[in-house]
């Protein structure tokens, strides 16, 4: 299970269209679901989160870091990852995902030079690390900067 999996159980959720106090024949009339006096029943109830003058907890637990709201995702791809293309093959970013190396190539792919090499490739990569792009030439290969 991942957090991109979770859903909340069945039948728990409801939808947020239901139409409140419009008479007992709803189900939901009088009082329509505030119960009986206090805050919460009255117009202008404290917004979620509201601890009643108390210093909230979104503001008592400490900060930590800096996320930079500019920052790019790369996936990075290890060489030997490209044996299994034919000797002479063009690889780049459709021909990666076809294959299945890569599921979201996100913000960029770039190709680092660990493993080894035995096929002449032109790969298509928005970076390569010196290692990677050494071993594609070697082979006779190109490596081009997209």
């Amino acid at each position: 299970m991942e957090l991109s999996n979770l859903r909340p159980a069945k039948g728990s959720t409801q939808s947020d269209n239901f139409r409140r106090g419009r008479g007992h024949g709803s189900g939901n009339g009088k009082t329509a679901g505030k119960g009986h006096k206090g805050q919460k029943a009255r117009s202008g109830a404290p917004r979620i989160g509201f601890e009643g003058g108390q210093m909230p907890l979104y503001r008592r637990i400490p900060k930590r870091g800096f996320k930079n709201r500019n920052t790019k995702d790369i996936v990075a791809i290890n060489i030997s990852a490209l044996e299994r293309f034919d000797d002479g093959a063009t690889v780049d970013t459709e021909a990666l995902l076809e294959s299945g190396i890569v599921k979201n190539p996100r913000d960029g792919i770039k190709i680092l030079g660990n493993g080894e090499l035995t096929k002449k490739l032109t790969v298509k990569a928005n970076a390569f690390s010196a290692a990677a792009k050494e071993k594609i030439e070697a082979l006779g290969g190109n490596a081009e900067v997209i």
